[in-house]
């Protein structure tokens, strides 16, 4: 599905590695380590020989099917129309989805928004935008960067129910919360320097020697979930 073959650059070295058909992959690692960058080269912003996507070389798909295959959600909804509504928005990122952006901004509880500026949504409303769209997109893969930042608990619930349904086609997400990545169970890669340090199931990444290995005694497990040590 997604395979990256001996990429580096001045903050990656010597990535290599093949997610299969149909697996969802979680990418943790520090600040710094190159998490986001490696997002970027899979989905073509940073430009690479290294990428292939279900068998095809990045760099010779065409925009469209590119945007068939792969798509990109940043940490932070970045618009630059002051005055462009919520479902303006919504309506220009309806690609292949079967969805209706009125489905959608149900999904999500952001009905009473439709008619708001994406500019005066809240953080957190604009986190679901960006999930929304993603939704409407509809790419055979999705890579989330952060995609609970800045959320309240309910609408945290609200993300995962969707990011563990069938209403996104295969998931990349790049996240600091550990909880959130042992619930959802995909595979896990954890980046540090620059590296993959480790690469594979999620049961084997929370394993405690290996929680050890990575995050010493930062990290304590109560009842199941995962919190700094303060």
């Amino acid at each position: 599905m997604l395979s990256i073959t001996n990429f580096n650059n001045t903050i990656l070295t010597e990535i290599n590695f093949n997610l299969q058909d149909n697996e969802n992959l979680i990418i943790i690692g520090s600040n710094g380590a190159g998490k986001s960058t490696l997002a970027k080269v899979a989905c073509g912003i940073i430009d690479s020989e290294s990428v292939k996507l279900f068998d095809k070389k990045l760099n010779n798909l065409s925009a469209k099917e590119r945007a068939q295959l792969i798509n990109y959600i940043p940490p932070k909804l970045e618009i630059y129309d002051e005055y462009i509504s919520l479902s303006e928005y919504l309506n220009l990122s309806k690609l292949y989805s079967t969805f209706s952006i009125n489905e959608v901004l149900s999904l999500l509880g952001l009905e009473e928004l439709k008619d708001k500026s994406c500019k005066r949504l809240s953080s957190g409303e604009q986190q679901l935008t960006m999930l929304a769209s993603s939704i409407l997109h509809n790419a055979k893969i999705t890579i989330f960067d952060e995609p609970t930042a800045n959320l309240d608990p309910q609408k945290t619930l609200r993300v995962y129910n969707i990011l563990k349904s069938d209403k996104i086609q295969n998931r990349i997400i790049i996240t600091h919360d550990l909880n959130l990545a042992n619930k959802l169970g995909y595979k896990i890669m954890y980046i540090e320097d620059g590296k993959i340090e480790f690469f594979d199931e999620n049961k084997k990444f929370f394993d405690q020697k290996n929680l050890n290995k990575f995050f010493g005694s930062s990290l304590k497990c109560i009842d199941g979930h995962y919190m700094v040590n303060l």
